[in-house]
């Protein structure tokens, strides 16, 4: 018994080595994401040391992708390595996306440069179309404040009805767009290809996107057009 309690941890051990609470480890026990603990009593069980890193990936996958402890279980059941490198990739992907929008123009720079009423500019904010912070505003939302500054220019205005509400419908689409995205790239390369070139194509093919992404709309906006005359017509 002394050999076994010399290589196994007990519960309080495995909660500090883990840093997730006890109650939460047995609640996983509960729940069958983890093996059946080494017994030696009716009221002692012992872990092993590999307990740790399941528990604290359990823990990652609960709080970073928000996934419930069935579809943990079942990832784990199937390819507990496979969930590993989804994380890894995630926090790769998410730390250069990050990197990229670190830098920060402020407030007033904007104005000046764009014209953009501050207004228009707070409803934005409001909306979540820009999310600036104390600092001011990150590199794409300098680029949307351009986007729209130009849209403004081009007579896109509220005199004529046009408001910070129509970015609504851009970003509603895009959002499920960027969830597809997403999925689709973590369920066809994580574990299949290492991080490092899973960002080196996402960075490649970001402009062809948008290219891709422009044209389309180009083509589905000339085929709608033609649709509604059709109706019209008859």
């Amino acid at each position: 018994m002394t050999e076994v309690g010399a290589e196994l941890l007990r519960m309080g051990e495995l909660a500090e080595a883990s840093g997730v609470p006890a109650p939460t480890i047995k609640h996983y026990l509960r729940e069958g994401l983890l093996p059946e603990p080494v017994k030696t009593s009716r009221n002692m069980a012992y872990y092993p040391p590999e307990f740790v890193e399941r528990i604290q990936l359990i823990k990652r996958l609960q709080e970073a992708r928000f996934m419930p402890l069935k579809a943990i279980k079942a990832i784990l059941d199937e390819d507990p390595e496979r969930a590993t490198a989804l994380l890894e990739l995630e926090d790769q992907i998410l730390d250069r996306a990050l990197a990229g929008e670190r830098a920060r123009t402020s407030a007033s720079e904007v104005r000046e440069r764009y014209g953009v009423p501050a207004e228009v500019l707070e409803r934005l904010a409001e909306l979540e179309v820009l999310t600036p912070n104390s600092r001011g505003y990150s590199p794409s939302d300098v680029t949307i404040i351009e986007a729209i500054s130009r849209f403004r220019a081009g007579g896109y205005d509220e005199e004529i009805g046009f408001t910070v509400y129509d970015t609504l419908r851009y970003k509603t689409a895009l959002e499920e767009l960027v969830r597809q995205e997403v999925d689709m790239v973590m369920n066809r390369l994580a574990a299949e290809v290492p991080p490092e070139r899973v960002i080196a194509m996402l960075e490649a093919g970001a402009q062809p996107l948008r290219d891709l992404i422009a044209a389309l709309h180009t083509k589905l906006l000339v085929a709608e057009l033609e649709r509604q005359r059709a109706e019209r017509r008859n």
